[in-house]
Formats: structure tokens, C-alpha cells, sequence
């Protein structure tokens, strides 16, 4: 068995009975028992040190948004596209389409993407001949001219003639890129628990920067999407082990503040900045080096974070996690008394931790229950925010400023939800913003014109943001410490394989117009309901044991928004009947 750290159950300024005591442990009653909360408030909850640890996670957040979305702008391209005829390349654009292209009602743009007339262009030229409406029609037989006001620069779809009967292609890829990233949950989640988050930061970003270096050597569909899928190893653990590293050096009252402050300014600023440095990069080779040789950098990871003290602590380093609390207090110019580190020490050494098999989740009723619950909404939640992004191709409007204004609804969404969530809840501002975000996302078909359409969309992303950001900050909150790590990449995995259908529900467009926009609504309308089932986490502390994390779940009621507890109410008997 693993020495553990006795979890608190309040607030920092409580104290509380651990869970031990509540079985009746002789042995615990003879001793001062001092959680992990308790030494970190003597150590500065709130400081230079956490203050750093915010902006240590800057980096992060780039590997982050370069690993997702630098593939929509290697891969995107214009929808308004024609054959390509060598012979008539003299003639200016408008004059090679009127002659060569039939005309197709069906079309968005009034005329033929995939077909041209089969003539003999030389002889035409010759003639002096106008189009003929009686001339038979052929595939595109030597590429495809595409409009270059919508997307101005090279993509591998272009170059390679992934449209017309291959125009799932960019789909396919990015879905298979999430199955990389099933891949890297799995194995970057064994490893967060069993070495440490630090070298699971360093090793999944030097995956991702690997894949995306070899992307841009890709002669066909085949290597590109194996490239794809090397990438995808590094996403999302290229962020979520500095996020948790972050939250569990943070106390719970401050924890929303910084986990949301930091998706506010970092996440946002470079999800804006993404479209326009991909402009400027004006080839997809160059976009794929920008966005993959940074994520390289996290080999110096080590020299601006420290290793989790809780994961220290869940697996027996005692010594090396009261050293990183001292660091903390010398940073932050306070002083820890000896005797609370010296009863901490013996309170560590005395109870002993579960082992940390996510297996051990399912074998424990409230636990299990929860873990499914947040899984669904989770998945809701990724599918919602995944496909509004991607829709913005069929969006009546400017590609890049879209992208941008969507992505930048990020920044006040999740500053409103910094300072709420407390108050409000996971539960019911998930349940709030869904809905919203459910309206909104059908309504975004229904309305008249490019920017209304856009204005909705504005509006379901903004909610959607909230509930994604709730979404990942509880899944962390809800889980023991022995297995957050690999909880937490379990249940993005569940996510991953959920927004592996994203990219196909927005290629839906070609068989209705508006039914991605109405799966999308129905999806968020799902998490919405979920929701409701789950235990809220507000104001408490993160639990540090499989025990604490059952007592946490016990007797929640919905209707009730969340409040400082009282001690007598934070123990009651665990209900084994909330089975699932």
C-alpha cells in the first residue's frame, strides 16, 4: 500500500475530520491529523508562487491550440472551386469558367465543382467557339482552380485534389487524429500516475512535435493521416498536466479564479491569434513547422514547474513534497511552524493510500456513477464545441474573422466564469449554458442572413465554452488524487472519441443543409439533461482518497445551489444504494 495525505473536506479555514476517524481508527485518534490543505494555506494559499505557476502555464496553452487546430488550416479549403484546364490558362477567371464549366442549379455558387465540359479547348480557341450546353461533361481531369479571396494560400487539400469525390478526406484525417489522442490518453495517463505529471508533460509534447515535423513530408493521403495520428498522441495531455499540476498546488477557493483565468487569457489570445498566423505562414508547410517545433520546448518544462506534491504524496515521496511546500512558503515570504509539518509528516506516514488503478473506480458505486455521468457530459460538451468551430465554413461569412470572433468568445465567457462558478455551481451553470447554447445552435439555420447566422453561432459558442471549461475543471475535482491523472485522461478519451465524429457531422452538410447545426443542438439539449445527475464540487476540497471522493457525492440534492458546509454535514454514512 502507498502512504497518502489525509484529504480536508471544508474549506481551508475549517477543520475537519478525515474520513479515518470516521471508521474508528485507533491509531488516527492518537494523532494531530494536518491535511495537505492545512500546510499549504501556512505556506501561502494565494502568492508569488502561484502567480508564477500561472504564467509558467503560457507555454502549454500554445502547445494546446497549435495541436488541435493547426490542422484546420493545413487541411481547409475554399468550397468555391472549378476545374482546372491547362489550355485555357491564358483566359482570366471568370472567362476559363463561363466557357468550361456547365452551369448546376444544385450548386451554391451556380455552376459545376467537380465536372467540365469534354472538348477540344485548342480547337475551340481556334474557332472562336462559346460554350456549348450540348457538350458532354467529365470529371475534373487535371485539378481544380480554387477561389483564393476565401482561403489565399496553399493547403494540402489543394495541392493533393482532396475535394469532389475525395472531399471527406479532411474529415477522415482529422478524425483519425483523435484516434492518436486516444492513444496518447491511455498511455500519457499511465504514465502521469505512475512517474509524475512532469514527465508526462515532456513526452507527449515531444510526440506531437515529432508527428507535426513529419506532416510536412507527406506525399499522400496515407502519410499525412499517420503523421496525424503521431500528433494527435500529444493532445490534450500537452495542457492537462500542467492544468492539474497548477490546480493542485492552488487551494479550492482560489481554484476556478486561476483554472479559468488562465483558459481566459492564454487559451483565447492564441485561438484568436491562430487564423492570422497561419496568413502569414501563406503555405501549410510552413503553418505545420510553426505549430509543431514550440512543442518541443517542453523539454525544459522541469526548469519552470514543479512536480505535483500531491502525486508526491499518493505515491509514498513524503520527504519531497513537504520540500515543495517549503519552497512554496519561502517563495511567498511566509513561514510553515515546524510542528505542523512534523504532525503533517506523521499523518502521511500513518494512513496509507489505495492503489492507483482507474479499475478501482468502477468497483465503487457512487464513484462509478459519477465517472459515467461526467464522461457523458463531457462528450456533450467536446462534440458541442468541436463542431461549432468547425462549422464556420458554412457560415455566409469570412472564414479568418470568423474563426477569430468565435474563438475570441472565449476570453469573456470564461471570465464570467471564473468569478460565478463558485457561486452558481458545475451543475447548474453547466445546465444553464447548455441549454443556451442548444437554442442558439439551431437557431444559427433558421435565421435570414450570414451575420445573424453569425450572431448565433457568437452566442452558442460563447455558452458552450462555459460548460466545456466547467466540464474539464470538474472532472479533476471529482476524482482521487491515485487516479487523476488517469481518470482524467480516461474520461478525454471518452471525449476524443466523441469529436472523432465532429468532423462528420459537419460534412453533413452535403446531404441536408441544416442538419449539423440541429445534431449539434440535440447534443448540447443531452448534456444539459445529464448534467442534473451530478454531484456538485464548489467549495470543496479536491479529494485525496477513494473514501473522501464517495463522502464528497453523498447526499447532494439538485435544487440546492452550492454553500460553505458545515462540519456535521460532510460525513454523513455513505448511501451504498446511489448504485448504478
Amino acid at each position: 500500500m502507498l502512504p497518502k495525505d489525509i484529504e480536508n473536506k471544508l474549506e481551508p479555514d475549517k477543520v475537519e475530520e478525515p474520513s479515518s476517524l470516521i471508521k474508528g481508527n485507533d491509531e488516527s485518534k492518537n494523532q494531530s491529523v494536518v491535511s495537505y490543505e492545512e500546510v499549504l494555506k501556512a505556506a501561502g494559499e494565494l502568492g508569488l508562487y502561484q502567480c508564477f505557476l500561472f504564467l509558467a502555464t503560457f507555454p502549454f496553452y500554445t502547445f494546446c491550440v497549435f495541436a488541435y487546430y493547426s490542422q484546420i488550416f493545413i487541411t481547409e479549403v475554399s468550397p468555391n472551386h472549378w476545374c482546372w484546364i491547362p489550355e485555357l490558362q491564358h483566359l482570366s477567371e471568370e472567362e476559363r469558367r463561363l466557357l468550361a464549366i456547365p452551369l448546376d442549379e444544385n450548386s451554391r455558387f451556380g455552376y459545376s465543382q467537380c465536372y467540365a465540359y469534354d472538348a477540344n479547348w485548342t480547337y475551340v480557341l481556334e474557332t472562336g467557339l462559346t460554350q456549348n450546353y450540348t457538350w458532354n461533361t467529365i470529371p475534373c481531369q487535371n485539378g481544380w482552380e480554387f477561389n483564393k479571396t476565401e482561403i489565399p494560400y496553399p493547403t494540402i487539400t489543394s495541392e493533393m485534389g482532396w475535394v469532389c469525390d475525395k472531399d471527406s478526406y479532411p474529415a477522415t484525417a482529422q478524425s483519425l487524429f483523435f484516434v492518436g489522442s486516444i492513444i496518447g490518453g491511455i498511455s500519457i495517463g499511465w504514465i502521469s500516475d505512475r512517474f509524475g505529471r512532469l514527465p508526462a508533460a515532456i513526452i507527449c509534447n515531444v510526440i506531437g512535435c515529432i508527428g507535426g515535423v513529419l506532416s510536412t513530408f507527406a506525399r499522400n493521403f496515407i502519410e499525412f493521416v499517420l503523421c496525424r495520428i503521431v500528433m494527435g498522441v500529444s493532445y490534450d495531455n500537452c495542457l492537462m498536466m500542467a492544468y492539474l499540476i497548477v490546480l493542485e498546488y492552488v487551494a479550492p477557493k482560489y481554484r476556478t479564479l486561476f483554472a479559468n483565468l488562465s483558459f481566459a487569457i492564454f487559451y483565447s489570445a492564441m485561438v484568436t491569434s491562430l487564423p492570422w498566423i497561419a496568413l502569414a505562414c501563406g503555405h501549410w508547410k510552413v503553418i505545420a513547422l510553426v505549430t509543431s517545433l514550440p512543442l518541443g520546448l517542453a523539454v525544459f518544462t522541469p526548469l519552470i514547474l514543479p512536480e505535483s506534491p500531491r502525486w508526491l504524496l499518493s505515491v509514498g515521496r513524503v520527504d519531497d513534497a513537504i520540500d515543495k511546500l517549503k519552497r512554496i512558503a519561502r517563495i511567498n515570504k511566509k513561514d510553515i511552524p515546524p510542528k505542523l509539518i512534523s504532525e503533517f509528516k506523521a499523518t502521511a506516514n500513518i494512513h496509507k493510500d489505495e492503489t492507483g488503478s482507474y479499475r478501482e473506480i468502477f468497483k465503487r458505486p457512487l464513484l462509478r456513477r459519477s465517472f459515467i455521468l461526467i464522461i457523458l457530459v463531457y462528450m456533450s460538451c467536446v462534440i458541442v464545441f468541436d463542431a461549432l468551430i468547425r462549422s464556420v465554413s458554412l457560415i455566409d461569412f469570412d472564414f479568418f474573422v470568423a474563426f477569430s470572433l468565435l474563438s475570441f468568445t472565449e476570453f469573456p465567457s470564461l471570465i464570467v466564469v471564473a468569478f460565478i462558478m463558485d457561486w452558481l455551481g458545475r451543475r447548474w451553470l453547466t445546465i444553464i449554458v447548455m441549454l443556451i447554447s442548444s437554442v442558439f445552435s439551431v437557431l444559427s439555420v433558421y435565421v435570414n442572413t450570414g451575420l445573424q447566422s453569425m450572431i448565433c453561432a457568437i452566442i452558442a459558442r460563447f455558452a458552450v465554452n462555459m460548460s466545456y471549461n466547467a466540464a474539464m475543471q470538474w472532472s479533476a475535482e471529482l476524482l482521487p488524487t491515485p487516479v487523476r491523472g488517469a481518470g482524467v485522461s480516461l474520461i478525454h478519451i471518452f471525449g476524443f472519441v466523441a469529436v472523432f465524429v465532429s468532423p462528420y457531422i459537419v460534412y453533413l452538410n452535403t446531404v441536408y443543409e441544416e442538419l449539423p447545426m440541429l445534431i449539434v443542438g440535440a447534443t448540447a439539449l443531452f448534456g444539459a439533461v445529464v448534467a442534473a445527475f451530478l454531484p456538485e464540487t464548489s467549495r470543496l476540497d479536491m479529494p485525496q482518497t477513494f473514501e473522501d471522493a464517495e463522502v464528497m457525492f453523498n447526499n447532494q440534492k439538485l435544487w440546492k445551489l452550492p454553500k460553505k458546509q458545515k462540519k456535521t454535514e460532510l460525513y454523513p454514512e455513505v448511501n451504498a444504494s446511489f448504485e448504478l
